[in-house]
């Protein structure tokens, strides 16, 4: 009698389907890192460090990253002291870098001069180094930024503690800041491949952007 009904328990416990633990979610991979390729500098990158060097513009040089979006900084250096100080300054190709340094020498320290008859003590940068297609329109061909190769500015602080910015003083009410404003604009058509700010496009209507992408082109 027990044997049978043992029996009949086990064929029971049979038809009772196993109910498996549901295995735990994955985690989400985290974000692929830039490919880090130490490589040789080319020839004219070490010219353009002797050049950096030759101008007393202390810089540190960067090693080629790869991002995905086809976004990259080759040849990039980050600078350190152009004898101005410049905020939010990341990865420039080198030949940015160098005429960027001598654009704030050549052209913005001598206008403030002229114009504002006071020194430039910060240059205030939008940045350089973003991984995005020109004028953030999905389709675009890659920005000069996602390769580095561009800088935004959108003001200058003066010893004498104005702050001129692009947005306020390129059709402001005040004449030399314009002249101003307008001096270093065309210093940057005379130094970089492309040159954009206010009258180019609304999208440029508070600061000046400079690239070494195809050119000349100056608005």
């Amino acid at each position: 009698m027990k044997r049978g009904l043992v029996l009949a328990c086990l064929l029971v416990a049979g038809c009772i389907p196993r109910v498996d633990r549901p295995e735990p979610p994955s985690r989400p991979s985290p974000s692929r890192p830039p490919v880090v390729r130490p490589a040789e500098p080319s020839a004219a990158t070490l010219q353009c460090h002797a050049d950096m060097r030759r101008e007393e513009f202390r810089y540190r040089p960067l090693p080629d990253q790869y991002f995905s979006g086809g976004c990259s900084a080759l040849g990039a250096v980050q600078l350190i002291d152009i004898g101005t100080p410049t905020t939010n300054l990341g990865a420039m190709t080198c030949p940015l870098a160098l005429r960027f340094g001598r654009w704030v020498r050549e052209a913005v320290q001598p206008a403030a001069g002229q114009w504002l008859r006071s020194r430039v003590v910060k240059v205030e940068s939008m940045g350089t180094y973003a991984c995005r297609p020109v004028n953030n329109v999905a389709g675009n061909r890659i920005s000069e930024h996602g390769l580095a190769n561009a800088v935004d500015i959108g003001g200058f602080v003066l010893e004498d503690g104005r702050r001129i910015t692009v947005l306020a003083g390129w059709n402001g009410e005040d004449e030399d800041v314009r002249r101003f404003l307008r001096a270093v604009h065309q210093a940057g058509c005379r130094r970089f491949g492309i040159t954009l700010g206010p009258d180019a496009n609304a999208l440029h209507r508070d600061h000046f952007h400079f690239d070494m992408g195809r050119g000349p082109y100056c608005r």
